[in-house]
């Protein structure tokens, strides 16, 4: 169990913030170092019990200094031959507090007039400003599970000028070598050929593509974007862990990591020199430009699995800060061996692809046949030098861990030099010698599957020996001795442990955490790479030893001090020209476009529900639930609009059961039609468009789902939902529908998505106003006063037709407001005239010019008042009928062929443009 410390509000904290946290912050734990002090905690020596024997030492650590290469059989073990120089352990005399390190110590005595106390408020601030940014990271992600926010803690992990260079020169070098041994494995093979790396972690890796052999990437260069993880051990050196080459996710955190905490420490991050983060995406992305074989400018989009993808949240946050356009595999296709995007503009050419897609889903035609994820015919595309892919496809064989205790050799081989920066000793059990070896050091290692399963996911999580029994070890042992091949054995190390503001125990405090860095490297240009001046700090859970964000860890920025001038380029482009501005507008997929088309249907459909239901709510516990036309009305608008299920009796038979089903149906997200339902597709279509809309008004359709389940489950779990919570849940929901309306009315761009987002919401609005008022008109509700009223207050248009009518109640006054009156927003005539305006402004014409597709709706310059309200033979109105049945027939057709036309790119807009 931690130590906790003392209370920190005192006023010590004002005066001596760093003494004060050198003497409350625990130290790391035995034998583990200390980040915040700059030194190892003096390890505990166990005690052997009496007459057992002393342990095996453990094999070989590091590497050979031979400078031949080894034969292949014993490859492993030769190149982990060397011993490992340890630095020796500083132990303080007793009663002594080891003091900070110069970095932590500027850090905490540039907290400010607060200092300590202040903290916690900060910790706050963090946790409100991740949760208002919407940040979050699912392990599990799914369309009805809720969102998990990501967890940051507020100190950063400071790394100093020195330790960087080391970092720095051994990941470029590290980086070089695994380019380099792609460009053999699907090249010339000659790695193979020489036995310094087995055949089995090639061709046996399922993340080995044949399909890519003899192939040529631009600029010479199959690595583009690498990811280390490392381990600072004991000694105080940075270790190697593994390395992601496949889809390394970290890039967009890291830098939601570093905007939020900056904002905690302003004075801090200036004061000790951090290095920034821009200039180095800036760097990549002007080195993809250049590699891109086609293009001026090249078009490079970035490749999501989609919104239920665990990092979606850094795909969307990613490609809005590199000016990418964010696209699925539905939204690209191949022609001619070219890859293009389907715009609503046609087909647009696409020359670069940065993906965080596993290789196995990016090709139906060639990989997994059951991938809905990729691009059918990429594969091809990328053969004939058409598309930058960065990274390559074919690199998931490099991830294995068993390739960490080749590298040394083929470093000497590939480049001639000797590993600076180490990999924690690593044993690949396909090698006899190297099994033999390393089975009785289970205890002491870590044991890890040497490839993935063959679902994706690996074949069973890293294995700690130190938390086996010695039954356990025996079954581990013979698992690997029957599949050697399958398991690799990996050296562990104790992970350092920095510092972290820990509230988990009532007041907040400082505890030590297990840590884990990435460090990610970025082509630049052909065969050239940088460092990015940061990384990803990923912290162990309480108790935990192993690093990891999907066993619920945490993360921390990370902030690398220099000697020299700090970088403070910026991704701005002060000198822009307006032809490159207009060659750069950001394209608008079809596949954004119809989720945005679905997102203004549902808030409309949501809408109408809420209205509906509350109207019809409010109407059965009045003094006109004695009118039939008018509850009959009520249920023919309810089965229309799926607020009830069918076999509920009517209103006229059983006013009660009718009321009671209406309002178990609410929150009911199973069925299509009722108010939860419709929340959760608007939160669905807008998670698939993320990176169109702000954070106030993503959280808006947050807070509106989770709130109105929130309570309707509240109710449930009583019992029942009685009317008078039903109608205040109803209430909340329609004051964040208004204000989900007025977010997209006011604060979008006036852009072909946000066309279509208007379209969808007044072609749900046409079809519902004219379906409502035809009931009425069928079943005489509108010739009764009650009726009259509810269809006026449907079309939420009492206080208007009260101030301009009176009290007159007849159907000239009816009609004349909700049908032909060019001024309310909720009349028939101006819903069509602003449909068939923005369908033809979403077709290029010109400003008062109409398609072929805007026809296809009524002309209200037609509609006479004299005509539709000409009685029949049977005293009813068969003008006015027939209209609105055309009215909810043309609106329910031009959502047809708007999908035709642009969603699925079948009709004459399948073009390409700018080829």
């Amino acid at each position: 169990m931690e130590p906790l410390n003392e209370s920190l509000f005192d006023a010590q904290a004002l005066e001596f913030p760093a003494a004060l946290a050198s003497a409350l912050a625990p130290a790391a734990l035995p034998g583990h170092f200390d980040e915040l002090r700059g030194q190892a905690t003096p390890a505990v020596p166990a005690r052997p019990a009496a007459g057992a024997a002393p342990l095996a030492p453990m094999p070989p650590m590091l590497y050979d200094a031979a400078a031949q290469p080894p034969g292949p059989s014993q490859a492993q073990l030769q190149t982990q031959s060397q011993t490992q120089t340890q630095t020796q352990v500083v132990q303080p005399a007793p009663g002594d507090t080891p003091p900070l390190t110069p970095a932590w110590n500027a850090f905490f005595e540039q907290l400010g007039p607060g200092g300590f106390n202040d903290l916690p408020r900060r910790a706050v601030s963090l946790e409100r400003q991740i949760r208002d940014n919407g940040v979050t990271y699912n392990v599990y992600a799914d369309a009805d599970g809720p969102q998990r926010p990501w967890s940051l803690d507020l100190f950063p992990l400071i790394v100093s000028p020195e330790s960087w260079a080391q970092i720095e020169t051994g990941v470029l070098q590290r980086t070089r070598v695994l380019d380099r041994v792609m460009a053999d494995v699907y090249g010339p093979q000659q790695l193979l050929a020489e036995g310094l790396l087995p055949a089995a972690l090639v061709h046996g890796h399922p993340g080995y593509l044949r399909a890519m052999h003899g192939v040529k990437p631009p600029g010479d260069t199959w690595l583009h974007i690498a990811a280390f993880d490392l381990a600072r051990g004991p000694d105080g050196n940075w270790w190697v862990v593994s390395q992601r080459t496949q889809a390394p996710s970290g890039l967009g955190y890291l830098l939601e990591n570093r905007l939020a905490i900056t904002r905690q420490f302003p004075q801090a991050f200036e004061a000790l020199q951090v290095q920034r983060l821009a200039a180095t995406y800036s760097a990549m992305m002007d080195g993809l430009q250049r590699m891109c074989p086609a293009g001026v400018p090249p078009h490079i989009a970035l490749l999501t699995p989609g919104p239920y993808n665990e990092t979606y949240f850094e795909h969307a946050y990613l490609a809005r800060y590199l000016g990418l356009t964010l696209v699925e595999g539905s939204d690209l296709t191949v022609r001619d061996q070219r890859l293009y995007l389907k715009t609503l503009q046609g087909l647009r050419p696409v020359h670069g692809l940065i993906k965080r897609l596993d290789d196995q889903f990016l090709d139906p035609l060639e990989l997994r046949p059951d991938s809905t994820l990729g691009v059918p015919g990429l594969l091809q595309a990328i053969r004939a030098g058409n598309v930058l892919v960065a990274n390559m496809p074919g690199s998931a064989f490099l991830e294995s861990p068993a390739l960490l205790g080749f590298l040394p050799g083929l470093a000497r081989r590939l480049i001639g030099e000797k590993l600076k920066l180490p990999a924690l000793p690593t044993w690949w059990c396909g090698e006899r010698a190297a099994l033999e070896a390393v089975l009785p050091q289970l205890g002491d290692c870590a044991i890890k599957p040497t490839y993935p399963g063959s679902d994706g996911q690996t074949s069973f999580d890293a294995v700690l020996g130190s938390k086996l029994g010695r039954r356990e070890l025996d079954e581990w042992a013979g698992r690997i001795v029957r599949e050697g091949e399958a398991h690799t054995v990996q050296s562990y190390l104790p992970l350092s442990q920095m510092p972290t503001w820990a509230n988990d125990m009532g007041p907040g405090h400082i505890a030590p955490r297990a840590m884990l860095l990435r460090v990610f490297a970025v082509s630049d240009g052909p065969q050239s790479w940088r460092v990015l001046p940061g990384g990803l700090a990923r912290l162990a859970g309480r108790d935990a030893q192993i690093a990891s964000m999907q066993r619920g860890g945490s993360s921390a920025d990370v902030w690398v001090q220099t000697h020299g001038e700090v970088d403070r380029t910026t991704l701005l482009q002060p000198h822009a020209t307006p032809a490159s501005l207009a060659r750069h507008r950001a394209p608008v997929t079809s596949r954004a476009a119809e989720n945005m088309f679905w997102l203004g249907r549902y808030t409309e459909r949501a809408e109408n529900a809420v209205r509906l239901a509350r109207l019809t709510l409010n109407l059965l516990g009045s003094e006109d639930q004695s009118s039939r036309p008018l509850l009959d009305w009520l249920h023919r608008m309810a089965l229309r609009n799926a607020l009830v299920p069918a076999e509920a009796p009517s209103a006229p038979q059983s006013r009660r059961v009718f009321e009671r089903a209406l309002i178990a149906e609410l929150g009911d997200v199973a069925r299509g039609g009722s108010v939860g339902f419709s929340l959760r597709c608007i939160r669905q279509a807008a998670a698939a468009v993320r990176e169109r809309l702000s954070q106030d008004t993503w959280n808006q359709i947050v807070r509106a789902e989770a709130d109105f389940l929130r309570r309707a489950a509240e109710q449930a779990g009583e019992g029942s939902f009685a009317t008078g919570a039903a109608l205040r849940a109803l209430e909340s929901a329609s004051t964040a529908l208004a204000a989900m309306t007025g977010a997209q009315t006011d604060r979008m761009t006036r852009d072909d998505a946000w066309r279509l987002l208007s379209i969808g919401r007044h072609i749900e609005r046409l079809g519902f106003l004219a379906s409502a008022l035809e009931a009425g008109f069928e079943n005489g509700a509108v010739h009764e006063v009650s009726g009259f009223e509810a269809m006026v207050a449907l079309f939420d248009s009492t206080i208007t037709f009260h101030a301009r009518y009176q009290q007159r109640r007849d159907v000239a006054t009816l009609v004349d407001l909700l049908v032909l009156d060019a001024e309310n927003p909720r009349s028939l005539a101006w819903v069509t005239q602003t449909l068939r305006g923005r369908i033809a402004r979403l077709a290029g014409s010109a400003p008062g010019k109409l398609t072929a597709l805007s026809y296809e709706l009524p002309d209200p310059a037609a509609w006479t008042l004299e005509h539709l309200c000409a009685a029949g033979a049977e005293a009813d109105y068969p003008a006015l009928v027939q209209l609105l049945a055309s009215c909810e027939t043309a609106a329910y057709h031009v959502s047809d062929a708007i999908g035709t036309r642009y969603f699925t790119l079948t009709s004459e807009s399948l073009r390409s443009v700018g080829a």
